[in-house]
């Protein structure tokens, strides 16, 4: 009896000596997968319900009706109606704007007008001298009948009238010192009044300017 007694006994710490293999690998041989620690499963799961659970109430929580949304259409017809009923600061604002415009481009009109002026000025008075030697070749007649030379000389003073050229300075009219050049005097007593007796250089105007006065011979009265 004492020998089997002494068995089960002995069974009990035979088993009890046997070794505990705990699997600690983190990829799981047989699926490949990452192996995650327990109770980890059921950490996210709670987590995702708190997660869940806060969009909900976040959902569920009524909007601020004292905050005034404007939509599209009232932003169009807010400025729909400030441009049908302007205020007067917007009136004078644009009046201004409208009267600094005008007055810029009649600045500009006259600038340009004037830069035109100068630039054919500039070219005319380079042909001046052979006008001077048409007037003397006329006087002279060389200017007369169908000769070439006086065909030359119709169309070069067409070309300088189109570009608005005009002569002046003629004998028996008024002594005008802003446009005439007195070069001799001549006492008469034939005239009252200051006047052109000869013309020895004529005048010219392009446009309303000045561009030679003309040189002259006058008569004064006795």
């Amino acid at each position: 009896m004492a020998d089997e007694n002494q068995n089960p006994s002995a069974g009990s710490e035979e088993s009890r000596d046997e070794p505990i293999i705990r699997d600690k690998r983190r990829i799981d041989p047989e699926t490949g997968e990452v192996r995650r620690p327990e109770g980890a499963a059921a950490t996210d799961a709670a987590a995702g319900t708190s997660t869940d659970a806060a969009a909900d109430a976040a959902a569920s929580e009524p909007a601020d009706l004292d905050e005034e949304v404007l939509t599209v259409d009232d932003i169009l017809n807010a400025a729909t109606a400030e441009v049908q009923e302007p205020s007067d600061e917007h009136l004078a604002d644009l009046k201004r704007v409208t009267a600094e415009y005008a007055n810029y481009r009649k600045r500009t009109e006259a600038n340009r007008e004037v830069e035109r002026e100068r630039a054919v000025g500039a070219t005319v008075a380079a042909l001046l001298p052979v006008l001077d030697d048409l007037d003397r070749a006329e006087k002279h007649g060389d200017l007369e009948g169908d000769a070439p030379f006086a065909t030359i000389a119709a169309k070069l003073r067409g070309a300088v009238e189109k570009l608005g050229l005009t002569s002046f300075g003629e004998a028996g009219e008024p002594f005008d010192p802003q446009r005439h050049e007195a070069i001799f005097q001549q006492p008469s007593d034939e005239v009252d009044t200051d006047t052109v007796a000869e013309v020895v250089e004529t005048g010219y105007l392009l446009g309303g300017t000045l561009l030679r006065a003309a040189k002259v011979v006058v008569k004064t009265p006795q």
